[in-house]
């Protein structure tokens, strides 16, 4: 039987295989729902942006609760919570309970996300951590394919999608159950938590927190969009859907690949430094190839593709960077700084996207995409590693 670390990685693995399947189920399944309901691209914009506001809301405050409950206890409460959300979409249809719902489950996602990408760190061996990051990484980008994959099969109308979205976040919380008991963490009376405890974080690693927000603002800021972008062009409901199915087989292609080559970097923080400056010039690139997509509509489909990968190996990095460097209390606090970058580029790209959509798809949109990259791009460029 596993014991201590590789069990503890098989469960982190395993919970997140099926949670995420369900909340990537879940999330285009309620966007979709809403635009049947017909509501405008706008308020659907700013519920999917609902969910990186939990996130953002939680993350401050991630280190504090586990100083106060533990790691285990922690996740099984982020774990859980999301089971309740669901019920809750499936027993009423009222628009401002949706938003209340969706605040609250992704405030549990918030603290999971931190929790889980922490454990991984601390149970990955230093000389395979890049490989184990990239496999986890690859895992989430399996679920952000099988799950809109799924409602494409199951259908939006399907009277058991809710009831499938369920019964996958039952399995993951079951697998949390498996994860070992942790030693307390040798830092947790003399790191600072809350505000105090971020703000060291982000002055140790600005430039890490800045690549973590340009990965979020592609990849899941723009991902959670996906289906309107693709309606807005006049793609069906299950293509539009399959969008973000596209999105997420980037980031799983790519992140191993760079974890293995991160571990072979002869200087490991001057190579993940170079590597991010190109994957956002790839960002870029993509932007860019937005403004032909009026006229060549199948360009959104290579241009998600690149949004998935160059931005989901860009979080890799930035994750496996955190990682190398930090351990106990200070490692929530670092994963917690880098969740809360992405997750604010995730809600800023999301929040403007339904307008940009409604008001300009063709040439504001990307020119906002475009200036976003260009920018990360330039900081990478003039900044010296540390």
């Amino acid at each position: 039987m596993l014991q201590g670390p590789n069990r503890g990685l098989l469960a982190v693995f395993g919970s997140t295989l099926f949670q995420l399947v369900g909340i990537f189920m879940l999330s285009p399944l309620l966007l979709l729902m809403l635009n049947q309901a017909g509501v405008s691209n706008t308020v659907a914009g700013l519920f999917a942006a609902t969910t990186w506001l939990g996130i953002f809301i939680i993350t401050p405050f991630a280190s504090g609760l586990v100083r106060w409950i533990g790691r285990r206890r922690a996740l099984w409460l982020a774990s859980g919570l999301p089971l309740l959300t669901v019920l809750g979409f499936l027993s009423t249809r009222s628009l401002p309970a949706w938003f209340v719902l969706e605040l609250l489950a992704s405030v549990a996602g918030g603290l999971r996300w931190v929790l889980a990408e922490s454990f991984i760190a601390e149970f990955a061996p230093p000389n395979q951590r890049g490989r184990l990051i990239g496999a986890y990484a690859t895992l989430i980008g399996s679920t952000m394919v099988i799950g809109p994959a799924l409602v494409a099969w199951l259908g939006v109308d399907s009277p058991h999608a809710l009831w499938a979205v369920l019964a996958m976040l039952v399995a993951g919380f079951t697998w949390t159950f498996l994860i070992p008991r942790v030693p307390a963490a040798d830092d947790a009376d003399s790191a600072s938590v809350g505000l105090r405890g971020l703000w060291h974080a982000v002055v140790a690693h600005p430039v890490v927190m800045l690549a973590g927000f340009v990965g979020g603002f592609f990849e899941m800021g723009l991902g959670s969009v996906l289906p309107l972008y693709g309606l807005s062009l006049g793609l069906g409901a299950g293509a539009a859907a399959l969008l973000l199915s596209v999105s997420g087989f980037g980031g799983t292609v790519f992140a191993i690949p760079a974890g293995m080559l991160a571990d072979r970097f002869a200087d490991p923080a001057r190579g993940r430094h170079r590597l991010m400056r190109w994957l956002v010039a790839l960002l870029a690139g993509a932007a860019a190839a937005g403004f032909a997509v009026p006229a060549l509509p199948l360009l959104v489909w290579p241009i998600a593709l690149v949004w998935g990968a160059a931005g989901g190996t860009l979080y890799t990095l930035t994750m496996l960077d955190i990682g190398s460097r930090e351990r106990g209390i200070t490692l929530v606090n670092s994963t917690s700084v880098l969740v809360l970058t992405y997750t604010l580029g995730a809600l800023l790209a999301s929040s403007c996207a339904g307008v940009l959509l409604d008001w300009s798809p063709g040439m504001v949109f990307p020119a906002v995409l475009l200036s976003v990259a260009a920018t990360g791009w330039w900081v990478l460029w003039r900044s010296p590693v540390k």
